[in-house]
């Protein structure tokens, strides 16, 4: 493709993910549906462009100030991820020569709440939970996620597995805590890759595999993922029951179950059931009262935790929506405590980072519910073999950080029935 051609669709792309109207994945995915004639390099240019701008707009936006023309494409050609000699020949003289200026420029110079590329309102949010490493973890989120793996243990051991990686050339290193996960390096293929295609291995962040083990599912008992979604925890749940049991997949959103049939396909599992409900106090909820061993409780939160991967977020949320999930995050969690049976157990995690989210919805939740009490999410996780536990948690609660663990911003409250 040329390159001026190449270009124009970048600022095209980046322009309509600027309005925020749908996430970023959504929109960049859109894009190259309607524009077949991208070829793979194309497409990965553009979508990496695209999340350079979104996870810099603070910096970027200041420094394109000095140029002229369209802004979404001076920020196309300031945050540009193909060479240098593609992108000369789609500038004009006057825009390389810009260019160059700016990239000169010392950005430590920058104010620093430029430099954070956050809102005010995340920043200082932010400062009041992290401290001293703020600094750390702003500079994490600018950095992309790495791509984990989670072992079908149902079907396959990690060990078989990372040899297959390897003789296929593609290295690979187990994660650092979960014991079921797998780290590669780049973003290979895995759509074309027999490993994947026969379900030994999904796509799961290494924290996410952790909510699942925390959960402990066993060998025919009855569990529930409350708010499955795509159900990457939900397959992790059924190879831990080793596809005994009864487990439900409930959500809301009929299109997030339909992306989970595919994958459940590959798993082999057959002990899964995908569930519709219309909202957390559905009818068929309420007829599991009493009955479940364990429940999932993964809760539509802000998703700051995931900044990596979704850097739109950032702009996209505000502290009235904060607010509105933190309500609905309670009433999610209160429906789901009447599935358990006594000594059951229920884990209440987000992709958050705000306590408001964390640890106030659980303290919360304790206080208006005295038959619940707290598990000491270390030792559960000692118990379930998960390598420098303590490392994990903080007062009692799994909370992982990107620039700590190097996992996405995760939280999770290990509760019991008495």
């Amino acid at each position: 493709m040329h390159p001026k051609v190449q270009v124009q669709h970048a600022t095209e792309l980046l322009q309509r993910v600027l309005l925020l109207v749908h996430p970023a994945d959504r929109e960049v995915s859109a894009f190259f549906r309607e524009n077949k004639a991208l070829g793979a390099k194309d497409r990965a240019i553009l979508a990496e462009t695209t999340f350079r701008v979104l996870r810099q707009r603070m910096v970027l936006q200041h420094l394109v100030q000095s140029g002229q023309g369209p802004l979404a494409r001076r920020l196309v050609l300031l945050a540009w991820q193909g060479t240098d000699a593609y992108l000369k020949a789609a500038c004009t003289e006057a825009e390389w020569t810009w260019l160059q200026q700016v990239r000169a420029l010392d950005t430590a110079n920058l104010p620093e709440r430029v430099r954070a590329n956050m809102p005010p309102w995340l920043l200082d949010r932010l400062n009041a939970v992290l401290g001293d490493e703020l600094p750390a973890f702003l500079k994490a989120m600018e950095e992309p996620a790495p791509l984990d793996l989670r072992v079908n243990t149902f079907k396959a051991k990690r060990e078989a597995v990372m040899a297959e990686f390897e003789a296929q050339g593609f290295p690979c290193q187990a994660t650092p805590h979960s014991p079921i996960g797998l780290r590669l390096p780049g973003k290979p293929a895995l759509n074309k890759l027999e490993v994947f295609n026969r379900g030994d291995v999904e796509v799961q962040d290494e924290g996410s595999q952790l909510l699942a083990l925390l959960t402990d599912a066993h060998r025919g008992e009855m569990v529930v993922d409350f708010c499955a979604g795509a159900g990457g925890k939900t397959l992790a749940l059924g190879a831990a029951m080793r596809n005994t049991g009864r487990l439900y997949a409930f959500d809301t959103s009929g299109h997030r179950l339909a992306a989970l049939k595919p994958r459940l396909a590959r798993s082999g599992l057959s002990n899964v059931h995908p569930v519709q409900i219309a909202h957390e106090r559905d009818d068929r909820i309420k007829r599991l009262a009493g009955k479940i061993d364990r429940v999932l409780v993964d809760a539509p939160c802000s998703g700051l935790g995931t900044l990596r991967r979704n850097p739109d977020l950032k702009w996209r949320q505000k502290p009235e929506s904060v607010t509105e999930l933190a309500a609905l995050q309670q009433a999610i969690l209160a429906s789901a405590s009447r599935l358990l049976k006594p000594g059951g157990r229920l884990v209440y995690a987000t992709c958050s980072v705000l306590p408001e989210e964390n640890e106030a919805t659980v303290d919360a939740f304790l206080a208006a519910h005295p038959s619940f009490k707290a598990l000491d999410a270390a030792a559960e996780l000692e118990r379930l073999k998960v390598p420098a536990a303590a490392e994990l948690t903080t007062q009692g609660h799994l909370r992982l950080w990107p620039h700590r663990h190097g996992t996405d911003g995760f939280f999770a409250a290990v509760l019991t029935k008495t």
